[in-house]
């Protein structure tokens, strides 16, 4: 003979716990505060700070929200057959004995399977939509070379470039180094400069090893292959002061390979162009290997490379 199961209680125990799951999850994103509803990333109140930062966020939340849901669910049922299936003192009787469930094992395959694609799904949507360089024409076209331990920036349109040198000892910036008081930059840095508001496109290669160009506060990085062009573009929306970063390990002074982005409008953009193009840092810098990092550069390493 067997226990008789009891289904009401059962019941009225799984509606109770997802009830619950439910009722946290919905207290949980309505108390919260801008930084959690942001999941925690990079961001400012008063703006996104790209065209894509919003839909890079959005991804990020609702794969949390996606995961934590699934989580709540699955701790519930667990809870709710531990309870329900637990041994009951005056019960010395054996359960149910069964082998398989194949209503059970049909949904294991189906719902986890549905979950991936979903996921699939708006992931690619969104990747599709941020990698996208050819529906529309920059206005602004970068090309940013990734060196060890530092960054050169050819503005392509101005035909002015940009040269950094290695940063020796990350640790001995302080406060009074950073610019207008943003973590993570440096007056001993190099600067690269962005127009509000314009399409630009970012041209990355890299001159020795495998880098990767990251501006945290983007909410974006690309990879730097030797031999290998990536690109990708953006429209900074928001004019202010941010930390970038290499985000690959790429030898022994990899946290000294930073550099400052700066967006800022149209007219200082072109002082800053006209600025390059009087310290005669005009034409581009190539992909040549080059390891030099302080002192003067020799001719042949610094004659710019004009195409045509």
């Amino acid at each position: 003979m067997h226990p008789k199961s009891p289904t009401r209680t059962r019941r009225a125990l799984a509606l109770r716990a997802t009830a619950v799951a439910v009722a946290v999850v919905a207290l949980a994103s309505g108390c919260a505060d801008d930084a959690a509803q942001r999941g925690y990333l990079p961001g400012y109140s008063d703006g996104e700070v790209t065209n894509q930062t919003g839909r890079i966020t959005d991804l990020w939340v609702g794969s949390w929200i996606a995961a934590l849901a699934v989580g709540v669910i699955t701790w519930g049922l667990m809870l709710w057959c531990v309870a329900a299936y637990r041994k009951r003192r005056d019960d010395h009787r054996l359960p149910v004995q069964t082998r398989y469930h194949m209503p059970l094992e049909i949904m294991y395959t189906i719902v986890p399977t549905l979950m991936v694609l979903v996921l699939f799904f708006y992931t690619n949507r969104d990747m599709t939509a941020i990698l996208d360089t050819t529906s529309e024409e920059p206005d602004v076209s970068i090309q940013v070379i990734g060196k060890q331990w530092s960054w050169d920036f050819n503005y392509l349109d101005d035909d002015v470039y940009e040269t950094g040198q290695q940063l020796l000892d990350p640790g001995s910036q302080t406060a009074e180094d950073e610019i207008d008081g943003e973590p993570g930059t440096s007056q001993n840095l190099p600067t690269l400069y962005l127009p509000v508001g314009e399409r630009v496109e970012f041209i990355v290669d890299s001159r020795d090893v495998i880098h990767s160009f990251w501006i945290p506060a983007f909410l974006f990085k690309m990879d730097m292959i030797p031999g290998r062009t990536n690109s990708f573009q953006v429209v900074p929306e928001r004019e202010g002061t941010y930390a970038g970063k290499c985000a690959e390990l790429c030898g022994e002074f990899h946290s000294g390979m930073l550099f400052n982005v700066q967006v800022v409008d149209r007219a200082e953009y072109d002082a800053q162009m006209a600025e390059l193009a009087a310290r005669g840092q005009t034409g581009e810098l190539g992909l040549e290997l080059n390891r030099q990092q302080h002192g003067e550069f020799t001719v042949e390493e610094t004659t710019p490379e004009v195409e045509g």
